[in-house]
């Protein structure tokens, strides 16, 4: 890590909006705080069991070592499938809470936004209050919207439904995106400020295709995304658009009708990061370059190599580039892989370290 590193939130801001940055930026959808702890060597992960106290020296720790590791954001978000009541279908494979037409009439969505806004609107002031000088964030309220479905039915059920209950797949949808837009909002209203970029992560994809029937999510998703990204726009703020997997089906609608900024995700088993640039580098900005596999399973002569190789074949190409894992930096990533990723891309902009 070094100390003289100067941040500058323009230059991801710059990216996002599919304009040549001046500096390449570093940019990461999520880090496990248990990595960051094993780079800075200091506790993180026990701070948020210690009240205000500790959780403020969880945001100057947690944002000095965006700082030191030669970030311009602070990658940040608190995802709205936390506060669900009966939700977890997602991620824990729980029993979905949605399966029925009375469900979803009984279901509490006009308190989810204050829910929401009780557990996590401390966070966001905290954060901005021990936002590094020359940093803004980058993130906001977690989960898209298909995230957020799949966890209150279940990723079956929603395939059932579409077949069984075309009205009630609908329905599904159209509510959580109405919840998605007022927390969005009251989002923005108060802490746009401290944002430079808003993103929201909705994996659309596997490795050969969308989870989805593309026609399902250019009819029934797509125009939803529109009006989330609109809300963000009016607020002066690009669109980034996390999603994994094969979705060449629907980038075109992504980009032209729901008007995503930049993409981020890649995997070079689906396609490397250069066919990405290569086919939408024109018209949005691309995040992300290194495929995580890389860094879970190669040594770090062999990282080094392949992240020279990656960044000089895209760094000069005109439009937003920013670079980092293709997925994010989960707690079984190696240290070591991580930080040759990161030093290798700092060595490339003439950056001791």
């Amino acid at each position: 890590m070094t100390m003289g590193f100067q941040p500058d939130y323009h230059n991801i801001a710059d990216a996002a909006v599919n304009k040549k940055p001046a500096r390449i930026p570093l940019y990461e959808h999520i880090i496990s705080d248990e990595v960051i702890e094993k780079v800075i060597r200091e506790d993180v992960t026990g701070l948020l069991a210690k009240g205000t106290a500790g959780k403020r020296d969880y945001f100057k720790r947690y944002t000095r070592f965006f700082r030191e590791m030669g970030y311009d954001t602070v990658s940040f978000e608190q995802c709205i499938t936390k506060i669900l009541p009966g939700g977890g279908a997602l991620y824990s494979h729980a029993d979905p809470v949605i399966k029925t037409k009375e469900d979803i009439e009984s279901y509490p969505w006009g308190g989810l936004p204050d829910l929401y806004f009780n557990e996590f609107d401390g966070d966001f002031s905290m954060l901005a209050e021990e936002m590094p000088e020359g940093m803004r964030a980058i993130g906001g309220p977690g989960n898209g919207l298909f995230e957020i479905a799949q966890d209150l039915c279940g990723y079956e059920l929603l395939c059932y439904m579409a077949a069984d209950d075309p009205g009630l797949y609908r329905e599904v949808f159209s509510r959580v995106a109405g919840l998605m837009l007022e927390i969005w909002r009251r989002f923005l209203d108060k802490h746009a400020d401290t944002y430079c970029v808003c993103r929201f992560g909705d994996d659309l994809g596997f490795r050969s295709q969308t989870l989805l029937p593309a026609a399902d999510i250019r009819e029934i998703l797509i125009p939803h995304y529109q009006r989330l990204v609109a809300q963000v726009h009016e607020y002066g703020k690009p669109f980034l658009l996390h999603s994994c997997g094969a979705i060449f089906d629907v980038m075109d609608e992504l980009i032209g009708v729901a008007g995503i900024n930049a993409k981020h995700s890649n995997e070079d088993a689906i396609a490397p990061f250069s066919t990405w640039v290569g086919r939408y580098g024109s018209k949005i900005g691309n995040f992300g370059g290194i495929d995580t596999d890389v860094l879970c399973s190669r040594t770090v002569a062999e990282i080094e190599k392949y992240v020279t190789a990656v960044f000089e074949e895209n760094a000069a190409k005109d439009g937003g580039i920013a670079f980092g894992s293709g997925n994010s930096i989960p707690d079984y990533v190696p240290v070591e892989g991580y930080v040759a990723m990161v030093n290798t891309v700092r060595n490339l902009r003439r950056e001791r370290v």
